[in-house]
């Protein structure tokens, strides 16, 4: 049975319709991206969360801003100790740093710089509202802090934000292109979400057109054009694909769509670990690892590292970040 809540909300987006639904895909598309609360829901998650708020104790804390917010970034293994790889770990929605970190501490262990990202509204951040540009925007920043990344991994919306951000999809964002892509579990369409979203919302529709236009207006492309697998189609960079078969949050399909996408696409299944403990799963950290200790084809010198005042030049293994 629906919620109070629900009902109250489908009731006020109905009668907005019923006046402009423009306006009501607007309101509509402003509920899509609120953030959940970050109070762990539960004893497991409350567990799982101080877990992996100390495991993150001894990470520097460096805040990201950009055009339309800001985002909390963890650093392992930073600054200038030599020759090292450097990686770039994003959550999904609903999750955190905190989450993600056997997996930041597992690259960080191998003697990586590890940069763990809390996307807006998320975790350390600050906001409420999420949306594929502002994530796309944090991910940016994030290079443009650190420098170019040899690798950047994934899970759920934000191995789909880290795919975009690669490719250069969004106009106005230049690309930050690493090395090699791991995604975790990602969606590699949106427009599902919103279909989703609109039914759940009982949208008619006018005002489902409107909010499907509203991804448009909002992030610079309209949501016909995030179809499945392009965003990794003609990157011309090895890329991992893991996901579980039993994963009841985001399809198989959209690991078997990424996985079309060309030779240089791989396709790992962890079936029996679903949509969250895949990330942690010590299969799936096993293939992440082999992954990424794969030789690259040269050595070359990486994007400076800047804070604003210094600049830091190290050799590493990656390409340099166009801009």
């Amino acid at each position: 049975m629906p919620s109070f809540a629900l009902k109250v909300t489908r009731l006020g987006l109905s009668s907005l319709g019923r006046i402009s639904p423009r306006l009501a895909g607007k309101a509509a598309f402003k509920l899509f991206c609120l953030t959940a609360s970050r109070r762990p829901q539960g004893a497991k998650a409350e567990a799982a969360h101080a877990q992996g708020r100390a495991r993150l104790n001894s990470a520097e804390q460096i805040m990201l801003s950009f055009q339309g917010g800001q985002a909390m970034s963890h650093r392992l293994n930073g600054g200038a100790k030599g020759e090292r790889k450097r990686f770039l770990v994003v959550h999904g929605w609903g999750s955190s740093s905190e989450y993600m970190s056997e997996l930041a501490v597992f690259l960080a262990n191998t003697g990586a710089e590890v940069i763990s990202l809390d996307l807006p509204g998320h975790g350390r951040s600050p906001g409420r509202f999420l949306n594929v540009r502002l994530a796309v925007s944090a991910i940016a920043a994030a290079a443009e802090r650190f420098g170019a990344f040899d690798a950047m991994i994934g899970h759920s919306f934000g191995g789909a934000s880290i795919a975009l951000a690669a490719a250069g999809f969004l106009p106005g964002i230049a690309p930050v292109l690493p090395g090699r892509l791991v995604l975790i579990g990602a969606p590699s369409a949106m427009g599902w979400l919103f279909t989703d979203f609109g039914g759940m919302m009982k949208l008619d529709a006018a005002a489902q057109a409107a909010l499907e236009a509203e991804v448009g207006r909002v992030t610079g492309r309209p949501l016909g054009d995030y179809a499945a697998g392009r965003s990794v189609h003609d990157l011309g960079r090895p890329v991992l694909i893991i996901h579980a078969e039993d994963d009841k949050e985001v399809s198989a399909d959209h690991a078997r769509a990424y996985a079309t996408a060309g030779d240089h696409v791989r396709l790992f299944w962890a079936n029996g670990f679903g949509h969250r403990r895949i990330v942690s799963a010590a299969p799936v950290l096993a293939a992440i690892g082999e992954f990424l200790a794969e030789a690259p084809a040269s050595l070359q010198e990486n994007a400076f590292e800047t804070d604003g005042e210094t600049v830091i030049s190290l050799l590493r293994t990656s390409v340099r970040r166009v801009s």
